[in-house]
């Protein structure tokens, strides 16, 4: 199940109990930085599989904060994964697009005066969206897993995915029904500037 040609080593596994249902949680590590894998039912040699692939976001999963979807997306992905018995979840520890906790706050006037939060990454001199999708098609790889349905609204990940070596089979939206208004705006962001699949 292991190709030692990759970087990413496992590191421990034990059960992980959720509001959702039980999965079984894998770490790993690439020599800078752990990686997390949730893991239900059988997925090694399976296509269509349940993915998310999750980036850190320190404003929604540690400070509940509601100017994006990103608790709720995750909620949602275990729950589809649970309602069909198999699938993952990749954690990626890659905070503000991958250009971490100080840049993302740092956009925070840029924001408010109505700057597109990837364009206020540019203008503080960061990239626009510096995640990589790496280290998930390795644990992906690590699990034998045949070919995923991608749980996202953005299809630069799946790209980025397949780009990988992934083979992303389709897409599967997640999107929040909200009356937020700085979620609503969050959305209009992603969807005129990186052409995220969301219907408002």
């Amino acid at each position: 199940m292991r190709d030692w040609t990759e970087v990413i080593v496992p590191l421990a596994r034990g059960p992980l109990h959720t509001r959702f249902g039980e999965f079984t949680e894998y770490l790993f590590y690439d020599g800078q930085s752990e990686s997390i894998a949730i893991v239900k039912g059988e997925i090694s040699a399976q296509d269509d599989v349940l993915c998310r692939v999750h980036s850190s976001c320190t404003s929604a999963h540690v400070f509940n904060g509601i100017e994006c979807d990103c608790r709720e997306q995750m909620s949602m992905a275990q729950e589809k994964i649970e309602k069909c018995g198999n699938g993952i979840i990749v954690w990626l520890d890659q905070d503000g697009k991958g250009n971490g906790r100080m840049a993302e706050l740092l956009t925070a006037r840029h924001r408010a005066e109505g700057v597109p939060q990837t364009e206020a990454y540019a203008q503080l001199g960061f990239r626009r969206d510096a995640r990589s999708f790496d280290r998930a098609a390795e644990i992906l790889r690590f699990f034998e897993v045949g070919s995923i349905a991608l749980m996202s609204n953005n299809p630069e990940k799946a790209s980025g995915l397949r780009d990988c070596g992934v083979s992303v089979s389709t897409t599967v939206n997640l999107a929040v029904v909200s009356d937020n208004p700085y979620l609503r705006k969050t959305y209009r962001d992603k969807i005129e500037h990186q052409n995220h699949s969301i219907v408002l």
